[in-house]
Formats: C-alpha cells, structure tokens, sequence
C-alpha cells in the first residue's frame, strides 16, 4: 500500500495511475456526490471523487449552517457536530474536507468529466484537461449543473452556481445516448456579499430513471438535484445513503 498515513490511521489502498480502475467514480462533489464517496469508502470500495472545483466540496447554498437539520450518520451531521456552535459555512467546509481527504479509499481529483463510454466490465470517463478516467460504476451527482444557466438581474452565465461552470459537454454527451433531458430551476436567496439568482438546468425526465438507475446506461446511477423533483439538504444526504447501501449490496 503507498501513500501517507491518514489521521484515521489507514493507509490508501491505492496511488491511482494512467489506467486505474475504481469501484466507483462519483461525479460531482456537493451533498450527495460527498456523502455518497464517504460511506461507499467506509464500505471498503476504491473510490473516484471527482469535481470541478474542489474548493467548493460540500458547499451548501447558504452561507452558514444555522438551522440546517443533516440526517443522524451522515458525515454533514458528524462535522457540524465538530464545529458546533460556529455556523460559518467556510469553517464547515474546511473541516467536511479534511475529513473526506482523511477517508481511506477515496481519491479527491479536481476535473471536469465531459462524456461517458461503456463497455463491458467498465465505463470510461472522459475530461475536459484530456486524461481518460476508469470505473466499474459511475454516479452523476452534477446538482445544477448539467446545462445550467445562471441568471443575476439581466446577465447570463453559463454556470451551475456563483463562480462555478456548467457541465455542457456532460450534458450533450447524455442526450447523444438517448436520455431525455428536461428545464428545471432553482432560486438562491440573496446573502451579505452576494447577489440573489436563479439557476436553470437540465435534469432526465422522470421515465429516464428507474430509482437511481439510467436504463439506457447499465454501469450509470443518479443522485441529488440532477434528478427530478424536489429536494432539500435532508433528503439529498438520505437519497446517498439509500444508493451507497444499493452499491455496496451489489458490489
């Protein structure tokens, strides 16, 4: 086994290289995407957590976590339990990182995915920087980020979130496979500093899903607001506890 000792005291099981094959490989580090890699890994599987921006890992789309009620288990109750009574969201995320970097089994790789191509033991990740990535299952936890559109007032960016880019290619390579594709929105509360705005993006119709799985995709999962319907903080972390479990049983 290579690789430093963790603050948990296990060493990774692997130093990833050109080739490596994953467990699984988690699109997306929000909510879902981080608590999914988190328990997958405590499950013992080799983990790909892969977002475009890892500065963001975690990020809740408010500023602190005052009166957010995480689900009993998930590692967002297990931080704020940490950092309680503080509720800066910067303090929590910087702690929720250090714990995920902590996490044996899981390998934090900042990316952009831009397409997917199956065969018949793996699925093969495609990235914007050009290094090909390789994972026996992948789950898309993109948020709202497949097409998304960000407006503020009369601008337009091509974004998911303040600061953060859209997922274009993920979401052309998606329809190019068949998935129907449909508009939804999302509206964030304007906060001290930042402006109010709402995000429109594309998530699959709900017959594209049977539960958490892509039909038209057999190694593919979806989880979080890349879905349809409605979701909050608390069902997004249940949703990834329901799909790591459905994984773990399968792997």
């Amino acid at each position: 086994m290579f690789g430093p000792q963790s603050q948990h005291g296990h060493a990774p099981r692997s130093r990833p290289q050109p080739g490596h094959v994953y467990d699984v490989a988690v699109v997306g580090a929000g909510l879902a995407g981080t608590e999914l890699a988190w328990r997958l890994a405590h499950g013992g599987q080799d983990v790909l957590l892969v977002s475009q921006a890892l500065d963001h890992l975690g990020t809740l789309y408010q500023p602190t976590t005052a009166g957010v009620d995480f689900p009993e288990g998930s590692v967002f109750a297990q931080v704020q339990a940490q950092v309680a009574p503080d509720t800066d969201g910067w303090t929590f995320h910087r702690h929720l990182k250090a714990e995920i970097e902590a996490t044996s089994g899981i390998h934090l790789l900042q990316s952009t995915v831009t397409a997917l191509d199956e065969d018949d033991d793996q699925v093969v990740l495609s990235t914007w920087e050009g290094p090909m990535l390789h994972a026996r299952r992948v789950v898309l936890a993109v948020g709202a980020f497949l097409k998304g559109r960000l407006l503020i007032g009369d601008g337009l960016e091509e974004a998911g979130r303040l600061s953060e880019v859209a997922y274009d290619f993920l979401a052309d390579d998606l329809a190019s496979s068949g998935i129907w594709l449909i508009g939804a929105e999302r509206t964030a509360a304007a906060v001290d500093g930042a402006p109010a705005y709402d995000v429109r993006f594309l998530t699959p119709a709900p017959s594209e899903l049977d539960g958490f799985r892509v039909p038209r995709l057999n190694r593919v999962r979806m989880v979080g607001q890349c879905t349809p319907g409605e979701h909050t903080y608390a069902s997004v972390l249940t949703d990834a506890a329901r799909l790591a479990a459905d994984l773990l049983g399968d792997a």
